[in-house]
Formats: structure tokens, C-alpha cells, sequence
């Protein structure tokens, strides 16, 4: 198992890894499910096969508890891992897509193409320094990862969340990119090991941000190339690996460079 989920990144996820083999078995999920319990709008949930009953996705968990997972899926299977590690996220995410859904038939639109972003390839990113929250904005890669190391390596928490992104790391590749939300913390909140009950305070407070109505359209996103994080990588230790434009981009948005 080691092997398999060698990245850092992979952190959040520890407590399920640890319990589970090595490959995507949805009977597996199904039985720790049984031992840790999580609960959508009352409803026990139950991670269960697809159905070709015509009922959406957000609605099937909504009305019934159900998450649909595929066997030997590993997209699947890191969704229900971490429907397990960020239960209070994954309720605010589907009651935003259910009441973005209603009337019957309404449209899509930004906030649930946000929402599905994020799902897919969300992270978190927290800090206590709010030039190192800056200097990600405004895409000053090399700043931020080589001038300001060992300021990020302190002042900031990488926390994946996308299941894709999670699925993408199995096999990482250059250009890895997730769609962050950025949050100012307390250093206290550094201080801390990023040990289960780290991981469920920061479930609570990313709940508490969806909930509230971020992300509200896809470019509220930052993109962060993930292969630049500290550590995830031996190739980031050298600066010229920051070089490389093609995964290090300077972005399009119209930003002003950070100091």
C-alpha cells in the first residue's frame, strides 16, 4: 500500500488507506461504511451500484442515501474515501446541488459547474501569511515555491479534496493541476498534526465555506499546478525546476504581481 499512495498528498485519506486493500473494492468501501456511518439530509448512506432508474446523481443521495459507485472504479472509490473523511463537505456540496436544481428543469449554470470543480478536483489551501495567499492568485509560482520555501512549507496546508485529483495522483503527470479555494487561518491551525481529528475540524470549516456559497463560479478557482507543492516531487527541490512555463503557467487573469 506504501507504493500505491506513496504522495504526501494523500494525507487526508490515512485513516481509510490503512484499513483497506490496496485496490478499488467497493465491497470493501461498503463494509467500512457499515463501521463509520455518514448521513445525508437524515439518511444513512449506503455507497451502492449505479441504477438505471433516471434519478440524478445529487438527488439519489438527497432522497435515498445512496452514492453511486461502480466496482473496481477508482474514481468511485476515492469519491466514497472521501465521503468518508470530509462527510459534513460532501452534504454541503449536494444540498447546493439540489437547490440549484429546483424548479424541475432549471439550468445548470455557474454555481453547479463550481461545485462539480471542486468535487472533482477541489484543495483546500490554508495559511496564516497572506503574501503567500497573494503570490498563488496572482500565479508567481517561482516566488511562492522557491524564494518563499520555507515560508510555505511552514505558513501553508495543502488539502486535496477532488476524488479525481486523488485518482490523478496514482499516476502523477506534469501539468497536474487542482482547483483551489484559498482561506486565511490562525497559525494554530498549522501548529496542529494533520493527524483524523485535524482532518474533521477541517471538514467542518470547509462546510461551513460551501455552505456559505463559495465557490459560486468555476473562476472562483485558483488553479495550483500540484507537483510544484513542496515535497510532492524530488524534482521541485531544484530552482530551475520552477522553469518550466508549460506547468508553471503565469496565468491569464489580469492580476497585480504580488511584492
Amino acid at each position: 500500500m506504501i507504493g500505491v499512495f506513496s504522495s504526501p498528498l494523500y494525507f487526508p485519506l490515512r485513516q481509510w488507506l490503512a484499513e483497506l486493500p490496496a485496490c478499488p473494492d467497493a465491497g470493501a468501501i461498503a463494509a467500512l461504511a457499515e463501521s463509520y456511518p455518514r448521513f445525508a439530509n437524515g439518511r444513512r448512506l449506503r455507497f451502492a451500484p449505479p441504477q438505471a432508474d433516471g434519478l440524478a446523481y445529487e438527488c439519489r443521495i438527497w432522497e435515498r442515501g445512496e452514492v453511486e459507485t461502480r466496482p473496481d472504479n477508482w474514481h468511485d472509490w476515492f469519491n466514497a474515501l472521501v465521503w468518508l473523511s470530509f462527510p459534513q463537505t460532501k452534504v454541503a456540496i449536494s444540498a447546493r446541488h439540489v437547490q440549484a436544481m429546483q424548479p424541475d428543469g432549471a439550468l445548470r449554470g455557474h454555481e453547479r459547474d463550481a461545485l462539480t470543480h471542486f468535487d472533482e478536483c477541489g484543495v483546500l489551501v490554508l495559511s496564516c501569511n497572506p503574501l503567500l495567499l497573494d503570490l498563488l492568485r496572482a500565479f508567481e509560482w517561482k516566488a511562492l515555491f522557491v524564494t518563499h520555501r520555507t515560508e510555505v512549507i511552514r505558513d501553508m496546508r495543502f488539502v486535496v479534496f477532488g476524488h479525481a485529483t486523488y485518482e490523478a495522483l496514482l499516476q502523477p503527470f506534469r501539468g497536474l493541476t487542482a482547483k483551489a479555494l484559498l482561506m486565511d487561518v490562525e497559525r494554530d491551525w498549522l501548529q496542529c498534526p494533520p493527524d483524523a481529528d485535524w482532518i474533521v475540524a477541517v471538514d467542518r470549516l470547509l462546510a461551513a465555506k460551501i455552505a456559505a456559497g463559495e465557490p459560486a463560479n468555476p473562476r472562483a478557482l485558483q488553479p495550483l499546478p500540484l507537483l510544484g507543492v513542496p515535497g510532492v516531487v524530488p524534482e521541485s527541490e531544484d530552482p530551475a525546476y520552477y522553469d518550466d512555463t508549460w506547468q508553471f503557467r503565469p496565468g491569464r487573469r489580469s492580476t497585480k504581481k504580488a511584492a
